[in-house]
């Protein structure tokens, strides 16, 4: 599909999120181009119009840009697309017609609740206002309105952006383990006395032998092997563990990530949790029988593992859960409480058999 005369067109190559921003830049084009066409412009409202059609174009230029390792790993493209898509809103919002505000209203206090606390001055004015003018916002709000949507959209962007330092921290850490275990693997092979012996054990007498991983001597195989099977039990972990794993629809793969580190801290465990039963600090495990059970003992501690990154886990979650969107629920306490405690409303319908999410939750109290 070709672009039009305003180059809006959603890459067929490209990621979700371009996609998305990328209609939603064309639907803000004609916005703009429906404001123009009203003619009998002021100099203030052309202005604006050519502001909001720079940022704009500002986000196009973003959009269509080439990504490379540096953007994605800082953000930048990201950050200037939705910089400048917001800042296009906000123009829109001030030539918004009377008779369009009433539906931006309802955008914005939706938004407001989103990404504004409950203690938000500017978004409990904004409520206030608009509930004693009938649920409508009209003229005299506008520049109330516009302060909200600045604020809730400077909100979402800050939850963004802690999305991709977390996201950020997770790869630094996946490379950080996986350069560790490499270099275990290397210092075996170059050293097998000094680590791979620490992963064999001597059989009780009268009969004693010693057993590997892999043969009777060490060798760098032995910690190759161990590694691979932690790593194998962390991967079997990690698949279990999908089960309780959401997706996300933001630009930055936190889920694949916090999947990725399981497998290096997996490997690191197998060859840890052997050096603490070689160590005697298990009682009853200080010796081992066969290589097999070296083996088996390496998957176990690489699904142990779990039990550390469960932890981080859970901070993925709710890092991710921070970043709201028009399909998250508000953050309203009371609403939650509500829910929790299957509270029934004026109509005698269970809250918590509504589900309050989107814009579809603004919508009921307005027909309410």
């Amino acid at each position: 599909m070709n672009p039009d005369e305003a180059g809006d067109v959603a890459g067929q190559n490209r990621s979700s999120w371009h996609q998305r921003a990328s209609a939603y830049v064309a639907e803000l084009q004609a916005e703009l181009d429906r404001i123009e066409v009203r003619g009998d412009l002021s100099d203030e409202t052309k202005r604006l119009l050519e502001k909001a059609e720079v940022q704009l174009h500002a986000a196009r230029e973003a959009l269509n840009g080439r990504d490379t390792l540096r953007s994605s790993i800082s953000g930048s493209v990201v950050d200037r697309t939705w910089a400048n898509i917001h800042r296009a809103e906000l123009c829109i919002l001030k030539l918004a017609s009377d008779k369009d505000l009433t539906w931006w209203g309802t955008e914005v206090i939706a938004r407001a609740r989103q990404h504004l606390g409950d203690e938000d001055p500017i978004r409990n004015e904004l409520e206030s206002q608009v509930d004693l003018n009938g649920k409508k916002l009209d003229a005299r709000f506008r520049d109330l309105a516009v302060r909200a949507l600045r604020e809730a959209n400077n909100a979402q962007d800050l939850e963004r952006s802690r999305l991709r330092s977390f996201r950020n921290i997770l790869l630094i850490s996946v490379l950080l383990t996986s350069v560790i275990a490499v270099l275990i693997v290397v210092w075996g092979y170059a050293n097998p006395e000094a680590i791979a012996r620490k992963l064999c054990f001597d059989s009780p007498p009268p009969n004693s032998k010693t057993f590997c991983p892999i043969g009777i001597n060490p060798a760098g195989g032995d910690v190759l092997i161990v590694e691979f099977f932690g790593l194998c039990g962390a991967a079997l972990a990690g698949a279990v563990s999908l089960r309780n794993m959401q997706g996300t629809a933001t630009p930055y793969m936190v889920p694949i990530c916090l999947l990725l580190l399981r497998l290096p801290v997996g490997a690191l465990a197998a060859i840890f949790g052997l050096l603490v039963i070689q160590g005697g600090f298990v009682p009853g495990f200080s010796n081992l029988d066969s290589g097999a059970q070296v083996l088996a003992w390496a998957l176990v501690f690489g699904v142990a593992q779990e039990s550390v990154t469960r932890l981080i886990d859970q901070q993925g979650k709710k890092v991710i859960g921070n970043v709201r969107g028009p399909s998250r629920g508000f953050d309203n306490d009371s609403v939650e409480k509500s829910v929790n405690h299957g509270e029934k409303s004026a109509d005698g319908v269970a809250l918590n058999s509504r589900r309050k999410t989107g814009w579809r939750y603004f919508f009921n109290r307005r027909r309410n």
